[in-house]
């Protein structure tokens, strides 16, 4: 192997409501298996796990004090011992967390870089992805390097980057991030071509993210840091008050949209983000009608659909792009261009315990 040690950090928060009635509190997404045989957090445990192309250490993995066990359970069905296991008392996004992930990293493995991802992505090319981090690793002891990937349509669901310059191979300094844009937006970058999909994956070194984050967010350095607890052990309890304390903010508002040190590594590698159950069809092995389908079903005459079950019998007739989730939690029928609305169902059962 050649390059920097890497320590993998993995990010286990969310609540995945999008994906609800099969997405719940005690069981949120990363830790259900979609179209792979292993779950979203282990597929992404195994990705990062020691290769030829990338020096991988043992992954650091940060989740909910109520995720432990299925942490522990699902890295013990890999045969994967992580660094460590940081345990978040409350959500505070991605900022707070990867200060606390630089500061834990850089105590026990000075000079690492670390690859900072969710854990709940879903890359269909591993060894692609590995070789954009080896390309990234080369100025990342520099640069905060972020990972675009190659736009396969107008999505208006997704960030964008736009490329600048390049700083190495397959690594180009960035001009500017934009949130979210509308679909006529969306279409003017795809037709620029110097615009990527940001993939919400962040590869640095300890050092230099702490540096720009006490530059441009000192409250969140300071109050990140100030819940780490003192010793070395592999699991690590935050401390609740002052990590509630801690002001909530995601990497790219409080360091990427500020920072000069910004760059990315454009990639094709079949990534998504696997953020509702529209995705889910998209991604899944269609039949010759285009349905996908999960545990016991029976489809007549139905067509684009995803028909899952987790228990009972599903059985849809006549239908056309439909989604029908049954699962203990509940049962989700809709049309599937509504499959962004799934977070107001789970709001209404949220008002109505």
């Amino acid at each position: 192997m050649t390059g920097p040690a890497i320590v993998p950090v993995i990010m286990c928060g969310g609540a995945g409501t999008r994906l609800w009635p099969l997405s719940v509190g005690e069981a949120p997404k990363p830790f259900h298996a979609f179209n792979a045989d292993v779950s979203l957090f282990q597929d992404t445990v195994r990705r990062v796990t020691p290769q030829d192309e990338v020096d991988f250490l043992p992954p650091l993995v940060i989740c909910g004090e109520d995720h432990r066990p299925v942490v522990e359970a699902q890295l013990a069905e890999l045969g994967v011992v992580p660094s460590a296991i940081i345990l978040e008392p409350c959500g505070r996004n991605t900022a707070p967390v990867a200060a606390v992930a630089a500061q834990v990293v850089a105590d026990r493995f000075p000079g690492a870089q670390i690859l900072l991802l969710a854990a709940d992505h879903q890359i269909a090319d591993a060894a692609g992805f590995r070789r954009a981090v080896a390309r990234g690793a080369a100025v990342a002891d520099e640069r905060i390097v972020t990972f675009g990937v190659t736009p396969s349509g107008p999505e208006t669901g997704y960030g964008y980057i736009q490329r600048g310059a390049p700083l190495a191979e397959g690594v180009d300094a960035v001009i500017r991030y934009v949130e979210k844009p509308d679909l006529v937006t969306a279409e003017g970058y795809l037709a620029a071509g110097d615009y990527v999909w940001n993939a919400g994956i962040f590869l640095f070194s300890p050092p230099v993210f702490l540096a720009e984050l006490r530059a441009s967010r000192p409250d969140i350095a300071s109050g990140a840091l100030a819940a780490i607890p003192g010793g070395d052990g592999q699991t690590l309890y935050l401390d609740a008050a002052a990590f509630a304390a801690c002001p909530a903010d995601s990497i790219d508002y409080a360091v990427m949209e500020k920072t000069q040190l910004a760059a990315v590594a454009p990639c094709d590698i079949g990534w998504a983000d696997v953020g509702s159950w529209s995705e889910v069809w998209r991604l899944g092995r269609h039949d010759d009608a285009m349905n996908v389908t999960r545990g016991a079903t029976v489809l007549i005459d139905t067509q684009g659909s995803l028909v899952w079950s987790e228990g009972p019998t599903v059985a849809t007739i006549g239908v056309k792009d439909l989604i029908v989730v049954a699962t203990a939690a509940g049962v989700l029928v809709m049309p599937k261009g509504r499959a962004q609305d799934v977070k107001a169902v789970v709001a209404a059962l949220g008002k109505a315990s």
